[in-house]
């Protein structure tokens, strides 16, 4: 057992280190998401893991003879969270689950939904605009780039009070509408 206050890994590594294709598909995401470096997919890429071996887990014990009532709550459990996150729509299935991407999980980034907001020009100035506290959500700073966006605050996602940006007089503002129109 670790000491339960120590940070530990939050990601898993590739087995191999220098494979052609996912090398090229991990460089392609991260341009795309404007990510940093490669711990980021990773990280994405172990969050995935985690939500698809629940619902294999939950394919398992319905077809193991476990308790319905225990099958459902779990069942009932994984999708609320999804949905919360917007991984998943209200109706979804356990098939819902199998089938999410990487992709899916990236979408749901901060830095992601500012871009595709309209705050920032680029995934890697909405990266810097919250680096620099100039993003909040429900106008409380946030200076997190891979914060999990919830359903909830997608909509309360704006210049925090104080920035220099949250002024429609800034030139950077108009820049940035520019590139969007």
């Amino acid at each position: 057992m670790g000491y339960p206050g120590k940070n530990h890994k939050q990601y898993q590594s590739p087995k191999r280190r220098f494979e052609k294709v996912r090398i090229e598909d991990e460089r392609n995401i991260a341009i795309t998401f404007g990510l940093r470096n490669k711990k980021e997919i990773w990280k994405a890429t172990h969050i995935l893991r985690r939500h698809r071996q629940g619902a294999r887990d939950i394919l398992a014990m319905s077809s193991g003879g476990v308790d319905e009532a225990r099958v459902d709550a779990r069942r009932d459990e994984l999708l609320q969270h999804l949905q919360r996150y917007a991984l998943v729509n209200a109706g979804a299935t356990i098939d819902d689950v199998l089938s999410l991407k990487v992709s899916h999980i990236l979408e749901r980034r901060l830095q992601t939904i500012v871009y595709r907001k309209g705050l920032a020009r680029s995934p890697k100035q909405a990266r810097q605009l919250i680096n620099h506290g100039h993003i909040a959500i429900n106008d409380r700073r946030v200076s997190v780039p891979g914060y999990m966006v919830t359903r909830a605050e997608e909509d309360h996602i704006g210049y925090y009070g104080t920035s220099s940006l949250a002024k429609e007089s800034n030139p950077e503002r108009g820049r940035i509408n520019n590139v969007r129109v």
